[in-house]
Order: C-alpha cells, then sequence, then structure tokens
C-alpha cells in the first residue's frame, strides 16, 4: 500500500467533533458534508481524555464508529495526536508536567497547552497514547494521515517549569562544551555575569530591572525552544513512521520560537497552517498607513510556502470567531469565505479544511463559528461552501499540480528575528519594512515568495528569483554575505534596509565598519547613524525618473538612519537626506557587483521608497503587457508546464473593473475574456 497524500489534489475539507454531538446526528453530518464537495475530515486532535480516560485504560468505541461511518459516506480522515490537551487524570497526578510563568508560578489545569515540553513524564505519556493510537487505527481505510499535536507554541511560546531550566543546561552543554565557551559567547565578563558552576546558569529569570536577561542568553533561549519542541514533536513523528509508515503526518502552526523549515524537515510530510484573515481586523497597528486588512493574510501564506511549496491548510476560517471571552472577529461578508479559500489556494494550499463543521454549544468556543451555526439549518456559509466544493470539482485537476510563482522574494531567518524581539535597535523594523514591501509588490500586481536563510540554503534557491529584498538583518555571517556576493555577481539584485549585517550569530557585534559583514557586497560604510524618534527625516530620491517637474521624488527616512560613504568607485548615490545635520548625505547607494546590484537602504522602508527601488530595478508585474487590473486586486499566479493561471481576488466591497488583451479564459466560470470585464465584490477569476 502506497502512501497517500492530500496534496495530489485540489480537495476540501472540514474540522469535526464527534465528541461534542449525539450520535444521531454522525450520519447526517457526513452526508451533507459529501454534498457540499468535502472529501476530508480532521478529528481527535483534543480527545485525549475519550481516547485514554483513566491512564493505561483504553477507549477507542466512540471513534471507531465514527471513522467507520464516515469511511461508509467516503470520507478520509486525518487524525490528531491529542498531546495538546492532556486530561485532569494526568495533570492531577503527575503536576511537573505543566509549564510556569516567567515568574515561577505554575500554570494550571483548565485551558490547554498547559504543559511542557521538556517534562520526561509528559514525553512519555504521549509516546503511549501516540503508538497505541497508531497501532489501533493504522490499517483503518478512512485514515490517510495524521497532525502531531495542534499548533505548537501557541498560547505560549515560553516555558519556565524546572525541568525547562534543566534541559536548557544540557541543551547549552551540547551546544558548547564548556563554561569558558559560553561565558565567551554570552560575554559574561560584562558586569561580572561569569559563571563557574553550570547549575548557576538559568533560562531568563528575574532581573533588577524586570525581564532583561543577558541579550545573549535571550537568542538562546530561542533557539533553544525550537530545538526542544522539534525534539518533543519528533517523539510522536517517530512513532508514527514507525507503526503507521502509509500514512503521512503534518502539524499546524506558525507561531513563535519554532523553527518551521527544520522541523518540516525532519518529520514532517508538509506542513500545514491555520488560517483566519479576520485576525487582521483586531490585531493591527492603528497607526499603519494603507493598511491590506484580510488581504495582508498573503504575507502569512508566503511564509508556509516557504517551508511546503504545496501545503495543507489545517483550519481556513469559516464564520465569525472569538472565544468567550476574547477575540471577537466579525462574520465573512457574502463572498468572503469563498474569496479566503481561493486566496489560500492561489499561494499553494491543495487541501483547505474549514474550521469547523458546526459552532460547539458548549465550552470556551462557542462563538468560534463554523460552516453550520448551532441550529444546523441550512445559512449563507453553507450555500458559499457548496458553490466553492463544485467549483474545485470543476478545476481540482488543472490547479492541483501547479505552484506558486515569483520573480522577488523578502528574505527572512530565525536568528534575526528572535535576536530582534529583545534587541529594539534593529527588531522592530523588520516587520515594518517587509509589510511595506510586501504593500509595493502586491498593489502594483508583482507576486512575491518568502525565502528564509538558513545554513543550507544554496545559490540555486537563491537564483530563482530576480530580486531579494533583505530589510534588516543585522546578524550576518561571512558565509551568508559569500552567498550574497554570488547571487548578485551572476546578475541578481539585493536590498538592504539599515542595521544590516553588524551582528555574528552570538549576537556580538563586529569590530569592522558597518555593514559589517555586508559591506564589500555594498560598497559602502556607515560613516554614522542615529535613531530617529517622533519625527520623520525625509530624503531626495535622486531617481533618473525624476518627477514632471525634474525636482527628486521626497520619501520619508523611518525610524532610523544610517549616513553613508561611498568606498567603491561602482557605488551610485540614489539618494540623499535633506534635514538634520547631515543634509546632503547619502542615503540611498546602489552598487554595481558583477552583473548584479546590491541596494543600501538607509531607514525602514515605507510603501513609497519601496516602489522608487522596483522601479529603479526595472521589477515589474508580469501581466503588464495584457492585463488592466485596479490596485484593490490581488494577482497571484500558479504555474506548471501547461502554462501560468493568474489568479485575480478582489478584496473590495465595490466591482473591480480590469482590462484584457488578446483571448484569455477564466478556469472557475469557462467562460472567455476579451477587452473590459468585471470581478464581482469579493470575487474571484482564474485566467488561463
Amino acid at each position: 500500500m502506497s502512501k497517500l497524500t492530500p496534496l495530489d489534489q485540489l480537495k476540501l475539507g472540514v474540522c469535526y467533533y464527534p465528541e461534542h454531538w449525539p450520535e444521531q446526528l454522525w450520519e447526517d453530518d457526513y452526508r451533507r458534508m459529501r454534498e457540499l464537495g468535502i472529501s476530508v475530515v480532521r478529528v481527535g486532535e483534543f480527545a485525549w481524555s475519550i481516547f485514554e480516560p483513566e491512564e493505561g485504560i483504553f477507549s477507542f468505541d466512540l471513534f471507531d464508529r465514527t471513522l467507520d461511518l464516515a469511511h461508509k459516506h467516503g470520507l478520509k480522515i486525518i487524525l490528531g495526536t491529542p498531546t495538546a490537551t492532556p486530561p485532569a487524570w494526568l495533570t492531577q497526578r503527575y503536576p511537573e508536567v505543566l509549564n510556569a510563568t516567567f515568574d515561577g508560578v505554575t500554570i494550571q489545569h483548565g485551558l490547554r497547552r498547559h504543559y511542557n515540553y521538556s517534562s520526561t513524564k509528559y514525553r512519555e505519556l504521549c509516546a503511549i497514547i501516540t503508538r497505541t493510537m497508531a497501532e489501533h487505527y493504522k490499517d483503518h481505510p478512512a485514515v490517510i494521515g495524521w497532525q502531531i499535536d495542534n499548533e505548537f507554541n501557541c498560547e505560549t511560546s515560553e516555558f519556565y517549569a524546572d525541568a525547562d531550566h534543566a534541559a536548557f543546561r544540557q541543551w547549552l552543554k551540547e551546544k558548547y562544551g564548556t563554561l569558558d565557551a559560553l561565558n565567551a559567547a554570552w560575554g559574561t565578563v560584562f558586569w561580572s555575569q561569569t559563571y563557574s558552576d553550570w547549575e548557576q546558569v538559568h533560562l531568563p529569570r528575574q532581573t533588577t530591572g524586570g525581564k532583561q536577561p543577558n541579550p545573549h542568553l535571550a537568542l538562546d533561549e530561542k533557539r533553544f525552544i525550537s530545538d526542544n519542541t522539534i525534539s518533543f514533536a519528533a517523539v510522536q513523528g517517530h512513532i508514527l513512521r514507525e507503526v503507521a509508515p502509509n500514512h503521512w503526518i503534518t502539524t499546524n502552526g506558525l507561531f513563535g520560537h519554532l523553527d518551521n523549515h527544520r522541523m518540516t524537515d525532519e518529520l514532517l510530510d508538509f506542513f500545514s497552517y491555520d488560517s483566519y484573515p479576520q485576525f487582521s481586523t483586531i490585531y493591527y497597528d492603528e497607526k499603519e498607513e494603507n493598511r491590506l486588512a484580510d488581504r495582508g493574510w498573503s504575507q502569512s501564506l508566503g511564509a508556509v510556502r516557504s517551508i511546503s511549496r504545496n501545503f495543507c491548510i489545517m483550519e481556513q476560517q469559516a464564520g465569525p470567531g472569538g472565544w468567550v471571552n476574547k477575540m471577537d472577529m466579525p462574520s465573512p461578508k457574502p463572498g468572503q469565505m469563498r474569496l479566503w479559500t481561493y486566496q489560500s489556494i492561489a499561494h499553494g494550499a491543495n487541501l483547505v479544511v474549514y474550521f469547523r463543521w458546526r459552532t460547539a454549544t458548549f465550552g470556551q468556543e462557542i462563538y468560534w463559528h463554523g460552516l453550520n451555526d448551532y441550529h444546523n439549518r441550512e445559512n449563507r456559509r453553507i450555500r458559499e461552501a457548496r458553490q466553492i466544493g463544485g467549483e474545485l470539482t470543476t478545476i481540482g485537476d488543472r490547479v492541483a499540480g501547479t505552484t506558486y510563482a515569483a520573480e522577488v522574494a523578502i528574505v527572512r531567518d530565525y536568528d534575526n528575528e528572535w535576536d530582534g524581539e529583545y534587541d529594539v535597535w534593529h527588531g522592530p523594523f523588520r516587520w515594518k519594512s517587509n509589510t511595506e514591501w510586501f504593500k509595493a509588490m502586491t498593489r502594483r500586481h508583482i507576486p512575491s515568495d518568502i525565502l528564509f536563510m538558513r545554513t543550507t540554503t544554496s545559490i540555486e534557491d537563491l537564483r530563482q528569483y530576480r530580486m531579494l529584498v533583505y530589510a534588516h538583518p543585522a546578524i550576518m555571517t561571512d558565509e551568508t554575505a559569500a552567498l550574497l556576493e554570488q547571487y548578485v555577481s551572476m546578475g541578481g539584485i539585493v536590498v538592504f534596509g539599515c542595521r544590516t549585517g553588524y551582528k555574528d550569530m552570538r549576537g556580538h557585534c563586529y569590530m569592522r565598519p558597518f555593514p559589517g559583514a555586508a559591506a564589500n557586497l555594498c560598497g559602502i560604510s556607515v560613516e554614522e547613524f542615529t535613531m530617529v524618534k517622533g519625527s520623520r527625516a525625509p530624503m531626495s530620491m535622486a531617481w533618473s525618473k525624476a518627477g514632471e517637474s525634474g525636482e527628486p521624488v521626497i520619501t520619508a527616512a523611518n525610524a532610523f538612519n544610517d549616513v553613508l560613504l561611498p568606498e567603491s568607485e561602482n557605488v551610485q548615490v540614489m539618494a540623499t537626506y535633506t534635514s538634520e545635520h547631515y543634509a546632503g548625505k547619502p542615503a540611498v547607494t546602489r552598487h554595481t557587483f558583477g552583473s548584479g546590484e546590491a541596494w543600501y537602504y538607509g531607514a525602514v522602508f515605507d510603501e513609497a521608497a519601496a516602489a522608487l527601488v522596483l522601479e529603479a530595478a526595472g521589477i515589474s508585474s508580469p501581466v503588464n503587457d495584457w492585463l488592466e487590473l485596479p490596485p484593490q486586486v490581488e494577482l497571484a499566479i500558479r504555474q506548471d508546464e501547461r502554462g501560468p493561471l493568474c489568479f485575480l481576488l478582489n478584496y473590495g466591497e465595490e466591482p473591480a473593473a480590469i482590462a484584457v488583451k488578446g483571448l484569455k479564459r477564466d478556469l472557475i466560470s469557462g467562460s472567455e475574456l476579451h477587452g473590459d470585464a468585471v470581478i464581482e465584490p469579493f470575487g474571484v477569476m482564474i485566467l488561463e
């Protein structure tokens, strides 16, 4: 029997909790799922107390019946290992499995994810339930795959139980070998922090200034949490590989302090994500200009795609969302659920699983609504799901084998993100700049990828792209710099922002002129620098294409200013500062390096500046010669050997007018388009 994977075809699924509903509802639920075009169901990820009501006493009757019934209706099952919700008997008998706060207060049973990964007892109990479930269901004809745990590092991504401090010490011993090496890496000679015994070493704890640990300890803490999480996941992953080799393995997430790329490489067949675009309505910066709202969710989908080129959406928002005490997301407007489904598919999802089939009538998530409301009657969301199911049945064979295509990548890496959580001299800049770049590209219909820079990244990985935007990589090794030099010398374009290249992997500052490891590639040094607090110092953009008046284009130089000094004769000054004591000094440079070019932008990007760099570098939309689109429409391209599929997603509440040169066909409707056309509010077209 060969391993089945849901990513070979385009499919719809739904999350279902049979333990929440009277058994007489199950068959009608499954029948209606099939009627909507749903073929995959996720179950079991929170049901430990059902599977093991007492330690060592296992019960599979309920799930045997529901899986047999699902199989009868032609549904395939994703089983979740239930380790995100240890039952009350477990935490009562083994309180050492519980997590603790930074202040050392034990996190009690009562919500979910209240355990720590370091507890040897918890790992033992997780191994037992995983093995027992795998043995029981390895040959069940409905089961196709497993989701390990649920949303690693959701709720909390920091762990301070006694077992975590002990595990951190062991991790440090393996990483550094000796206390002398640890002291050197953390610079503990500063403020007389030098350790003389391993028992003196802890995860961050309360200090005179609150939570203000040694910055190098803080960076290693994040690396430890990631490694420890992967180690915990591996306990289950290895068992599933051994016992159920014909099933695939995934997990869902994209939460903090976890190298999802490494975890996927080592343990999973593909990565999965939980997509809730309405989070953009409740978690956003009110000061952000021209924000993208749910369209901005495509950034996160790009990060998922950097892990798995094609992936699963394990939870796709299907209704308004909220717990009893928080997260009051509004209901999708007519067409938005369909739009978000195609947003996920456009960015690489081949399996989209709605959360959830029916809204729970009890518990913390009674306001986290699914396709069906409490009353189980037909509603607008059900009708929308039926439309989607019918469409995917028609277009699935054409879409499933395609992958996302982009010529520009926004570059990220875990070390800078983890270091930047504590370091205010570069950390806050990354999200701002990357978001502004994404705005500039998506509003100009330039598809973009996310690329994570890793020790395994090769020149072939980089050469897929004409341009790389690596906004504020404070930590940069000479090896990474050399790889980027090779990429640029072969014709690539790389764009850096302020605070580039001045730290090593320990978080120590190089004793070199800024931008440190990137100086040779950029052809400049930083003459001086300053934070910009409470004001904006404007730059004059001396582009070759000036404004109609011939005057330079003016944009803002936000948050931080690097004053640049050209060191190479191949450096062109693209912009100068226009105020403060450094008025007239270089602010933006372009360095010809081999066959390519390296840009250095001495501030935090805004959309206008990113757009000017794109224009000067000759980067434009791949459809400019045959398609006119308004800014409210996102363009995403998936392609294979048969050619590209252009997804057009209208995020506006008004119709979007487009103009097509030549003859194109909308894959969804089958209509042929030539000349002017309209995409309905929250509408979707796929042109081929």
